[in-house]
């Protein structure tokens, strides 16, 4: 750490955390601490149509004006001592707007499900690569999610508009900058990337011929930590700072929180117990966990989180609340307590392995393992069991996914896990964290703030600022353990047996099931031909 002064050592960084749920402004210091905490809940999408998602840039705007003047409202000393501002966003949602940086439509999110027409054509040599290496369909995958192609084809008046093509952190930064520039950290989503080289897609590269999108209707990019832009007198005002400060790059939400874990080192790695349910190692070197589907950028410079994704993750624990829970939920009105409360406690009294549940945590198709074709699974019903037994076996069958991706992750970067930390909404859950410690065979350990996607994030504005000299420096003073749970070793034999013989052939063994009920229902819909 550099030689501070008194003043210097009062620095605070504006932290901008903009997801789906919510948006917060989280004032953090130095050491990593949270000062305060402005939250603007929010309204997650609009649907025109079934499986759309939109919302509007204004309302994204003002609620971040909101969250920010909610925070001085209850610590108006510490908007004098912020000398920074960074925002981590949400991933894959897509801004387009006009020649002054006015957003021309609503915000396309990273949970529509839109499809283009494949239409644009690559040439014959091409072609003929993609299909011995067996990618035509990713290719055609790519060309259909990209937002802008669907743009074009069904709505030609918008795309004529759109002179900039951006994700959420681009058009923020606009908003609080004036310039069109982004972090590559950011870059996450169906756009002209290149994930190995964290730049642009070069102009011969097949991404362009797949696309719409114009080169320069892209951001400048900044590696995270270099400076984006000033806040313009607007901006200052919006969010409520007595100065104009610096916006520094910062990364997309799981890059940060990978980050504020303290998780820069393969030997470390980030579970994520979010929405969706991650497993990240940081790398110096570019690996695929499956093949052709690339490593996202990190959020410290030329690095990259290998990411092991459950798609609907710890959001099935709140679908069975939502769809089996009214009686606790009405139990939690009527004692003060919360439905997941009761819901652990019922848990808490079945042993290990749920009586002989086994759950299959697809509740949302992947790409390649799982494939487009699976759906989620429980086995092993009798009638002893109650829904104390699904929840557990929910937890359970999350933490067995969370294995397979610690394995692969380890087998494919050459590097032995040596510890594990788990971040996210999921992590508070002390029962999760006790099974994923039991499943693991390993300690795990909870960061000393969930606030971790917003401590990545200040890190970034630390270390780009000079506080600290690098990235392991400023991880060490502001990252720190907050509690360690010890696995019960008679518990992880017995979900070791599980996971061995059940989990683990389970999705192999239903696989030629799933495609049958594709095949006969057409759900989950058909991949591109």
């Amino acid at each position: 750490m550099s030689t501070l002064n008194d003043q210097s050592k009062n620095a605070v960084f504006l932290s901008l955390d903009m997801g789906t749920q919510s948006i917060r402004a989280l004032a953090i210091n130095l050491d990593g601490q949270v000062l305060g905490i402005g939250k603007e809940e929010l309204t997650p999408y609009v649907a025109n149509q079934p499986g759309w998602a939109e919302q509007s840039l204004d309302y994204y705007w003002a609620k971040l004006g909101a969250a920010c003047h909610q925070l001085w409202q209850t610590h108006p000393y510490l908007r004098s001592q912020v000398v920074a501002v960074s925002v981590t966003t949400q991933r894959g949602t897509v801004v387009l707007s006009d020649a002054d940086g006015n957003a021309v439509r609503p915000a396309l999110l990273w949970l529509d499900q839109r499809r283009a027409t494949p239409k644009y054509d690559l040439p014959v040599a091409w072609r003929s690569l993609f299909k011995v290496l067996g990618l035509p369909s990713v290719i055609q995958e790519f060309e259909a999610r990209i937002a802008a192609n669907w743009v074009q084809q069904n709505e030609p008046t918008v795309w004529a508009q759109t002179k900039k093509y951006q994700l959420l952190s681009g058009y923020v930064t606009y908003r609080l900058t004036g310039k069109h520039t982004d972090s590559i950290g950011c870059q996450v989503g169906y756009i002209p990337f290149d994930y190995q080289k964290l730049d642009w897609a070069a102009p011969h590269n097949w991404r362009w011929r797949l696309s719409a999108i114009e080169p320069s209707m892209l951001p400048e990019l900044k590696q995270p930590g270099e400076v984006l832009g000033n806040l313009t007198p607007n901006a200052q005002q919006h969010l409520g700072l007595s100065s104009s400060v610096p916006l520094i790059a910062a990364a997309a939400d799981k890059a940060c929180e990978v980050l504020g874990a303290g998780a820069i080192q393969p030997q470390r790695l980030c579970m994520s117990f979010g929405t969706t349910a991650t497993v990240n190692a940081t790398l110096n070197e570019y690996k695929e966990l499956n093949r052709f589907i690339p490593p996202f950028p990190a959020a410290i410079p030329r690095a990259y989180n290998t990411e092991f994704m459950i798609y609907r993750g710890f959001w099935m624990v709140s679908w069975f609340k939502e769809q089996f829970g009214q009686w606790e939920a009405h139990q939690a009105f009527q004692t003060g307590q919360t439905p997941e409360a009761i819901f652990e406690a019922m848990a808490r009294e079945v042993p290990p392995g749920s009586m002989g549940l086994v759950l299959q945590p697809y509740w949302s198709p992947g790409r390649k393992d799982p494939g487009p074709e699976a759906k989620g699974a429980i086995l092993g019903f009798g009638d002893v069991h109650h829904k104390g037994h699904i929840y557990r076996a929910l937890l359970e069958g999350l933490a067995y996914g969370m294995r397979q991706g610690k394995e692969l992750i380890e087998r494919r970067s050459g590097v032995k896990a040596e510890t594990v930390s788990i971040s996210g909404g999921g992590s508070q859950s002390e029962l999760a964290l006790q099974i994923t410690a039991d499943v693991l065979g390993m300690p795990v350990e909870r960061p000393h703030t969930h606030e971790t996607s917003g401590v990545g994030a200040a890190i970034n504005a630390a270390v780009g600022l000079g506080y600290y000299a690098d990235y392991d420096a400023a991880v060490r003073a502001m990252t720190s353990i907050g509690k360690v749970i010890e696995p019960n070793l008679e518990n992880h034999r017995l979900y070791t047996e599980l996971y061995q013989q059940v989990y683990r052939p389970m999705y192999r063994r239903l696989s030629p099931l799933y495609k049958a009920i594709r095949r006969i229902t057409g759900y989950p819909s058909r991949p591109i031909a």
